[in-house]
């Protein structure tokens, strides 16, 4: 995990070209703080902040050159092993032990096909000297960043948006599209738009490439569409259990110390139960935030199950107070490059620090789970209405009755699930999102929702499918993956994420829906895989409480009451600045039910006051 920085710029002197780099390397110091390099030919920079986690010694330092291809690359490649030999067996020979050489002599081997074997998380930038190219990259999923600004045949990029603002390209303006899908979608990104006009990011499983002055950019990788009800779910249940062990394996290669992020949920407990029984791992760190105020979550009870099974995980627990998060909030709103649409990124800061302060350097957390396996209760919507859609409507009143009873649905619940489950049977993902976009919070936008655009993917398969895979693509892990990212590299940590192994993916998506959600329970297909791994009363658990803080009220009308504060100017080319004011006045006066689009006002407004 580190920053990089690259400039092509045949408008600026080379000087101009590598003070501006530099300048951009120092912005992003956190990421990398064990070495700065930087390499230029004239125009073209490039430049990298390394966080050492493989191969230490000063060989594996970046940008690093092999013949005519100079490479600056943020991510790890965990199969850098297995490429390694194949590449061995090919004729190539290695000066490192480390998977940068391997990501760059795969590149000089196989071409751009290289990132199709690849099993990680990447974001590189390779220059070809000989052709005159750059050639970048993004992984499947998206984890590790990858902005840029392009103009008039002049590029320029960065692992964070933050950077490229130094740039000359960079001539301020919000995107008001971006703007109004924050405030009531939650969205931190949309495809390649971000909050900045002149910033885009590369999407998750593109490539892009620079030549005399042209951008081609394209997609490599696509999640299968082709779900197979010929194998059993016994059969599913052991082909995950293998590769779901094999990708923590594999995801645990380092040279440095590691952890666990810990919540006491299913995902985060299965990567930790895995690490203690199946690996070499003889210690296993684990990191978790708590709170313990009237209402609110503290998942330690749970933790408590999984170090009575397994004594070598040793936990370690952080309860930010409401002081702490006060003095916090600038700091982590200036990290994030957009507005948080939740207070649990906060939490998720505390706990990398937590990590950093215990002096691990690489943490593992659950991202992915719930978006690849319908962990989410939107996701039994979906369930139910591919049911009527087939028209099995015995299986859907099944399903529905046996949710219900689960989690002990009132009847005017049962009829609210029912109607957006004939919902999802009847409409598309665009259909539904539109909806929503309009209609889920007071519109207080100056302009109207249609004038804001939304593209939802149209995934073939099964209306589960078709749900989950906008929650990869476009709706929910983008935002998720972006604050993982930002929150690990301000305590200069690398975060992996080891159920976004493409090969667990697809097998995921290969599966018919009553493998991920049967008869009230979700995830079903890796609580099965993980009987025996997991104790009982975490994979047993009925309750789904997510990463939940008291940010939305508790904060908000205590600690960070303060962001209310004010005339609202600061978004008056944006909203309505009256209507806001209303909306705050009924929160202060008791009504919180649009207490979470209150908080999403306020986090942009801070976002707005930092970036003017």
């Amino acid at each position: 995990m580190c920053g990089i920085a690259g400039i092509i710029d045949t408008k600026r002197t080379a000087d101009d070209v590598l003070s501006n780099g530099s300048l951009m390397l120092g912005v992003m110091s956190h990421r990398g703080p064990d070495h700065r390099g930087t390499w230029q030919s004239g125009d073209v920079f490039l430049g990298h902040n390394r966080l050492s986690i493989l191969d230490l010694s000063a060989a594996s330092h970046q940008p690093m050159t092999r013949g005519n291809l100079t490479i600056a690359f943020n991510g790890e490649v965990y199969n850098y092993v297995e490429l390694r030999k194949e590449l061995q067996d090919a004729g190539y020979s290695f000066v490192t032990s480390g998977d940068t050489e391997v990501v760059l002599t795969a590149v000089a081997h196989w071409g751009h096909q290289a990132v199709e074997r690849f099993i990680g998380m990447w974001a590189f930038a390779i220059w070809d000297d000989a052709q005159q190219t750059l050639f970048c990259s993004r992984d499947r999923f998206g984890i590790k960043p990858f902005h840029y600004s392009t103009r008039d045949g002049r590029l320029y990029f960065a692992s964070e948006i933050k950077a490229l603002k130094t740039t000359p390209l960079y001539r301020g303006g919000f995107n008001e599209a971006q703007v109004a899908r924050g405030l009531y979608l939650g969205w931190m990104h949309h495809w390649e738009e971000t909050y900045f006009n002149d910033i885009l990011a590369l999407p998750a499983s593109h490539n892009l490439e620079w030549k005399n002055g042209e951008l081609r950019i394209w997609q490599y990788a696509e999640v299968t569409r082709t779900e197979n009800p010929t194998n059993t779910f016994e059969e599913y249940t052991e082909q995950f259990r293998e590769l779901f062990i094999d990708s923590i394996r594999i995801t645990s290669r380092r040279d440095v110390p590691m952890g666990v992020c810990l919540s006491g949920g299913l995902d985060s407990t299965s990567i930790a139960a895995v690490l203690a029984s199946s690996t070499s791992e003889h210690e296993v760190r684990a990191f978790t935030a708590y709170y313990t105020g009237t209402g609110d979550v503290d998942e330690r009870p749970f933790i408590q199950h999984l170090l009575a099974r397994y004594p070598q995980i040793k936990s370690n627990e952080i309860s930010p107070t409401d002081n702490d998060v006060a003095q916090a909030l600038d700091t982590i709103v200036a990290l994030m490059d957009a507005p948080m649409p939740s207070s649990s990124y906060i939490s998720q800061y505390f706990v990398m620090g937590l990590a950093a302060q215990n002096g691990v350097k690489v943490v593992l957390d659950g991202q992915g789970s719930d978006e690849m396996l319908g962990g989410y209760m939107h996701s039994l919507y979906r369930v139910i209405g591919g049911y009527i859609q087939q028209g099995r409507y015995i299986d859907a009143y099944n399903e529905l009755r046996s949710h219900a009873a689960r989690q002990g649905y009132s009847s005017s619940k049962k009829l609210n699930v029912l109607a957006k489950s004939i919902l999802a049977a009847s409409r598309s993902e665009q259909y539904l999102y539109e909806t929503e976009f309009k209609h889920t919070y007071p519109w207080i936008m100056r302009q109207g929702a249609s004038t804001f655009p939304l593209q939802l993917t149209n995934h073939e398969g099964s209306r589960l499918n078709a749900f989950l895979h906008n929650l990869l693509r476009v709706t929910l892990l983008p935002t998720l993956l972006h604050t993982e990212d930002i929150n690990s590299m301000a305590f200069s940590i690398e975060s992996r994420v080891p159920f976004l192994d493409h090969r667990l993916v697809d097998l995921s998506f290969s599966m018919p829906m009553e493998d991920k959600i049967y008869r009230g329970e979700t995830k079903r297909v890796l609580r099965a895989a993980m009987r025996g791994i997991v104790p009982d009363q975490i994979l047993d658990r009925r309750d789904k409480t997510g990463f939940i803080t008291p940010g939305h009220i508790k904060w908000l009308k205590g600690a960070l009451s303060h962001t209310l504060d004010g005339s609202w100017k600061e978004l008056d080319t944006f909203i309505d600045p009256h209507k806001a004011q209303e909306l705050v006045h009924r929160y202060r006066n008791g009504e919180t039910t649009h207490a979470l689009f209150i908080w999403r006002l306020a986090m942009l407004r801070l976002f707005i006051r930092q970036n003017i």
